[in-house]
């Protein structure tokens, strides 16, 4: 009988093509280089700058040298910490009416607008068509003792209230911690509607027929789906609104008196008139340290990394 051939050896797999070099690989790296370049040098060395002037001791006159003093940092904060306290409120309160006013007007630019979305949105930004400066020198005017606005709250006997939880002093309105949440509330109130805005404007539409099918009320929807939805972008304008308000010192400066200054007045004053370098630098890093100490603990308990 005739024998069967042996088979051939298998075959020994081919060698992997080697990927072809890509000239640009590097490209996005070279994009980015301009940007990295700028952070170096306008935040990252400033910052350790200021951080190396707050372990120094001397005078403006002796000259400064770095001792790594570290007791600076505690005599600012046994000596200034109402102006912490204050600030923190102030930024809180701010904070919390521009997310109560910017809520339903990005709703409505979102969802009913229609045709005058542009035009709604255009007058959104237009306070930063005129200077930061003049903006809030226009509410000494509207905070006007003998103004419309302060007769119309005495007439209401607003002002008995506010009066009696501390936040006016009499008929006034200026000088008061009141005028200084309203000038915070004005200028930062375009950061918070802008990401709601965005964030509503993602949501589509036909969740909110489905549960309306579902016989689920207009609250119920807004509750259910709505606002759950729209979180990033709550999240991201209540972050846009309280860092930089807790730094401010215009508003208090120009709207405050004495008893309202926040702590941004503080380190203006020693930078700029006291020229206590170390506490002023001591001073800006313990603000920055508890914003972001605070803001981290926001973020965790909001639950949401979806940031607009």
């Amino acid at each position: 009988m005739p024998t069967l051939a042996e088979a051939p050896p298998p075959l020994a797999p081919p060698e992997p093509a080697q990927p072809p070099r890509r000239r640009g690989r590097f490209t996005p790296y070279w994009l980015l280089l301009p940007g990295i370049l700028w952070l170096i040098v306008f935040f990252a060395l400033p910052l350790v700058y200021q951080a190396s002037t707050s372990v120094q001791t001397g005078s403006l006159e002796q000259g400064y040298k770095v001792t790594w003093h570290f007791a600076t940092y505690w005599h600012a904060l046994a000596e200034y910490w109402p102006q912490f306290v204050r600030s923190v409120l102030y930024a809180a309160a701010a904070t919390v009416l521009c997310l109560l006013l910017g809520y339903p007007l990005a709703y409505l630019i979102a969802f009913r607008a229609g045709r005058w979305r542009n035009l709604i949105m255009i007058l959104v930004i237009a306070p930063f068509f005129t200077s930061f400066l003049i903006r809030t020198l226009a509410w000494k005017t509207i905070l006007a003792d003998n103004g419309p606005v302060v007769h119309a709250l005495n007439t209401v006997h607003v002002l008995d209230v506010t009066g009696w939880l501390g936040w006016t002093a009499g008929d006034r309105v200026l000088a008061t911690p009141l005028a200084v949440v309203c000038g915070l509330t004005y200028n930062f109130l375009p950061f918070m509607i802008l990401p709601l805005y965005s964030s509503l404007e993602r949501i589509d539409v036909r969740l909110h027929e489905a549960a309306g099918d579902l016989y689920a009320r207009p609250w119920t929807t807004f509750r259910k789906v709505t606002f759950p939805l729209s979180m990033p972008g709550v999240v991201s304008g209540t972050l846009l609104t309280f860092i930089p308000a807790a730094g401010d010192y215009v508003n208090a400066e120009l709207l405050g008196s004495t008893d309202t200054r926040m702590i941004g007045n503080v380190i203006q004053t020693q930078f700029l008139r006291v020229l206590d370098y170390p506490t002023a630098a001591a001073l800006s890093f313990i603000l920055m340290a508890a914003i972001l100490a605070m803001v981290t603990i926001y973020i965790r308990r909001a639950g949401t990394e979806d940031l607009v």
